[in-house]
């Protein structure tokens, strides 16, 4: 049977990768691609797997082409809009088209979850010096965890490019483990929710190299 996915922002480093996944590892996978600019996708548009679609993630009108009939949406990017407009819009419309399964890209720190000399940095640098209940971050997560939907939140790491797939899972009312993590990596978390969509299923999780717990700064 066909498992339909739609990837809302299919041009991003680690979208590229989880679409490399899918496509060359499940052959009973289609790929709905939604992004601005569709023509840098060109090395994907003769392939019988895919659909692309041109449009705006700000317009609900958009996103409604994208999600109608899938069985999971991958939000790829975090939702820095006021009031976190697009997470309520993409729930609005799965909703009401009966899509359940959700994957939505967060950062680190939105439960202040992160402690020591990093967690000072990371408060700082991200949230201004504390995760305010209306950031559009904060927001976003809140939407989703109080909507009726399969979700999985991914509040990422600090993004790195090294060649390794290196990453501790932390959840909810954990502490964050490790600052740092690969877009390999992450790739490979959301490859094993898509593939299995009960891997983390209505969870919030974290996840990191362990090697990089400690670390004052980021790791490149």
């Amino acid at each position: 049977m066909t498992k339909n996915v739609a990837i809302i922002g299919a041009n991003g480093q680690i979208a590229r990768l989880v679409e490399n996944n899918l496509l060359n590892q499940d052959k009973d996978v289609h790929l709905t691609l939604f992004l601005r600019n569709a023509s840098r996708l060109d090395d994907l548009k003769d392939n019988d797997q895919v659909t692309i679609i041109d449009g705006d993630a700000t317009n609900p009108d958009d996103l409604r082409k994208a999600i109608k009939g899938q069985d999971i949406v991958y939000v790829t990017f975090v939702d820095h809009g006021a009031g976190a407009t697009m997470t309520k819009n993409v729930i609005k419309i799965m909703d009401e088209e009966g899509v359940k399964r959700l994957i939505s890209s967060n950062i680190l720190g939105i439960y202040d979850e992160v402690s020591g000399t990093f967690g000072d940095y990371n408060r700082e640098v991200c949230f201004g010096g504390k995760a305010q209940p209306d950031n559009a971050m904060v927001l976003s997560d809140k939407y989703i965890e109080e909507s009726d939907l399969d979700y999985t939140v991914l509040r990422l790491a600090w993004l790195n490019d090294r060649d390794d797939t290196n990453y501790t899972v932390t959840k909810k009312g954990e502490e964050y483990i490790g600052v740092s993590v690969s877009r390999k990596a992450c790739a490979d978390v959301i490859t094993k929710i898509i593939e299995d969509p009960t891997n983390w299923s209505k969870e919030s999780i974290g996840f990191a190299d362990p090697a990089t717990q400690g670390e004052s700064r980021p790791v490149y």
